[in-house]
């Protein structure tokens, strides 16, 4: 995917956040894909103060706020850096431009579109499963890396338990 980024040159800039400084906050319009190039980012939403972290993104994966990408409206989404992350970005502009220039590339877009719904759909199967033990099974199995690339309490955020939880879970 990178490669193939790269070599139409779609990348418009870089850009490096801080620890926890945001890409994006709630309430905002945000059309642009970002390539995490180092480090890891957190996507969340704000419920009666408290975070529920939806998604996380890491080295080379593709990050985007899909629901104002599309709609070009203000999104419920933050972004956040959980380290220092440097991310390539592509704005919708020259996407849409590369995608419309031919059939191969229509499909590449289309096979980003059906991976991130097979994805939420997963994300919504482990959110309806009751047992802790489960959820953690099935995201481990999933995403092994996760464990390794992204601090637990935002793991078990995730998997919407108590950091403690998690830890009794990995020790079993």
């Amino acid at each position: 995917m990178l490669a193939l980024l790269t070599a139409h040159n779609l990348f418009e800039k870089d850009l490096v956040l801080k620890r926890n400084e945001f890409l994006k906050v709630a309430g905002t319009i945000d059309t642009n894909i970002y390539f995490i190039e180092e480090g890891s980012l957190r996507i969340f939403i704000e419920q009666e103060g408290e975070e529920q972290i939806i998604r996380f993104g890491y080295l080379n994966d593709l990050i985007v706020s899909l629901d104002s990408f599309l709609t070009e409206q203000p999104s419920d989404f933050y972004i956040q850096a959980i380290k220092k992350t440097t991310v390539k970005i592509i704005s919708k502009k020259v996407f849409f431009e590369f995608i419309n220039e031919s059939e191969e590339n229509l499909k590449l877009w289309n096979a980003i579109l059906e991976n991130l719904v097979l994805q939420q759909m997963e994300r919504e199967k482990d959110l309806l499963i009751s047992s802790v033990n489960e959820r953690y099974s099935r995201v481990l199995k999933r995403s092994p890396r996760l464990f390794q690339e992204i601090p637990h309490k935002y793991i078990a955020n995730y998997l919407r338990m108590t950091p403690e939880t998690l830890s009794r879970l990995k020790k079993s």
